[in-house]
């Protein structure tokens, strides 16, 4: 590789991955403004609300996964040159976002039945709850807005996509405000007013980018929805074969986070509220490598499709090496300024936080740490998604972070005592090992590619 062609690759990798990293940390912004507005209604709301909104978000993330299978497919069509295909992927993948999201919508409303069985108290599950009952109704959006976004992101039109997430998140804010504490009128609904409100934020997101399909030139020419009706089965099966591995990879990877966020209900509620104001603040700086990992997914899908091995070499390290210099900036953060960040979310002048705050400062520094290696991870296997491959990932995911990382937890948290800072400590070894399993795994896989296809196209955009 030389210094030009890094640069061009550079260049429109960043294209592509700000609008979707800045959209990622707006919509992270929604369950950060979501713990804040929560730290205020008290500390069992904070408790009970992070639990039920992590357990969410996990379970819409997981779902997502098989819809998101996508964009890698509508990338390869593209770099291919078989346009014909990109609509009635896109029009599939409509399909199943309604098809996943009904069962998904009843798996929600039936979590607080089985909390008793993970030891969280009888408070906690019955504020859940009300949240659950209520941001249930925004998983269907939240799916038709994931598919969308990959759609999009494969035919290099992101721009869009941080200007409708800022509006969702700030139609969940007033929402927030209004139902959750009862201003101007309305009815103080607390944690169900938060759901409600995030559902709403989710229903402006995917229909508005509906709308802009239909509208943005580029996009116009594959009108997948005049043909909405159009099932095919064919196409839908070709989506899965890929999106259920990216569904539970993304299982896996969340589930290791959402388990480490129920063994701490299961230390106590000082320690999952002090678990909550670090794990939000890392969700919201972990939404950067997310949004590159899409990129990254669309980058490199592109090269494959054109059957260019270097070409896709070239973007994963340039995609993955960029992440890992980025993610130094906020590991320095909250390294020098614990205290401050932990007062976002809790009132540090109280003696009741006085706990929380001794409880939360080991876990930032612990976590500081590990955000470099969870970056790489997070952008290498998008890297794997755009080669399509999935199932060797999958078994990866489950050793790293369920092998290492929810084993190690348990063992320091529980067995040698170390309770909260011990979780953490294990979390964080799961991410390093994954980190290093997805890299060692794209250049394997990249440079038999290299093997196959030798020959590189010329450097141009994809849009």
């Amino acid at each position: 590789m030389n210094l030009q062609t890094i640069r061009a690759e550079l260049r429109q990798f960043l294209q592509l991955a700000i609008p979707l990293a800045a959209a990622q940390v707006a919509q992270a912004a929604v369950g950060f403004v979501d713990t804040v507005m929560m730290g205020r209604l008290g500390p069992e709301p904070l408790a009970a609300g992070g639990l039920a909104s992590a357990l969410f978000q996990f379970i819409l993330a997981t779902a997502s996964g098989a819809v998101m299978a996508v964009s890698p497919l509508v990338a390869e069509a593209q770099g291919a040159g078989k346009d014909y295909k990109i609509a009635a992927i896109a029009r599939q993948g409509l399909w199943l976002s309604v098809l996943l999201g009904l069962p998904v919508m009843v798996i929600i409303g039936q979590l607080a039945n089985v909390m008793p069985a993970l030891g969280q108290s009888a408070t906690t599950i019955a504020l859940a709850r009300n949240y659950w009952d209520a941001v249930l109704w925004g998983i269907i959006p939240g799916l038709g807005f994931a598919m969308l976004r990959g759609y999009v992101a494969a035919l290099g039109q992101t721009r869009i996509i941080l200007p409708l997430v800022l509006l969702g998140t700030l139609v969940n804010g007033i929402g927030n405000y209004l139902l959750g504490y009862g201003q101007f009128g309305f009815p103080r609904l607390e944690l169900t007013g938060l759901g409600l409100s995030s559902a709403l934020g989710l229903w402006v997101m995917f229909l508005g980018l509906l709308a802009y399909t239909g509208w943005q030139p580029d996009l116009r020419r594959y009108p997948f929805w005049q043909h909405w009706r159009l099932l095919q089965p064919t196409i839908c099966r070709q989506i899965l074969q890929l999106g259920w591995a990216i569904a539970i990879t993304v299982a896996v990877e969340f589930g290791l986070f959402t388990i480490i966020t129920i063994l701490m209900g299961a230390i106590g509620v000082e320690a999952l509220a002090a678990h909550q104001t670090v794990s939000q603040t890392i969700i919201l700086i972990f939404m950067v490598p997310l949004g590159c990992s899409f990129a990254m997914t669309a980058r490199v899908g592109w090269w494959f499709g054109r059957q260019d091995g270097p070409g896709a070499r070239r973007s994963g390290l340039v995609g993955i090496s960029a992440i890992a210099i980025w993610m130094l900036l906020p590991s320095s953060a909250l390294l020098f300024f614990p205290r401050a960040i932990v007062g976002i979310y809790v009132d540090l002048s109280d003696p009741a936080n006085a706990g929380l705050l001794a409880l939360a400062l080991p876990m930032l520094r612990i976590a500081a740490f590990a955000l470099v290696l969870d970056g790489v991870q997070r952008v290498a296997m998008g890297a794997l998604h755009g080669l399509q491959d999935t199932r060797i990932p999958l078994l990866l995911s489950l050793v790293a972070f369920w092998g290492v990382g929810v084993g190690s937890s348990a063992l320091l948290g529980f067995q040698l005592g170390w309770g909260s800072t011990g979780l953490w400590i294990g979390q964080s070894l799961g991410v390093a090992i994954a980190g290093g399993l997805f890299l060692r795994r794209f250049l394997r896989l990249t440079q038999r590619l290299n093997q196959q296809f030798p020959l590189q196209a010329p450097l141009t955009t994809h849009s």
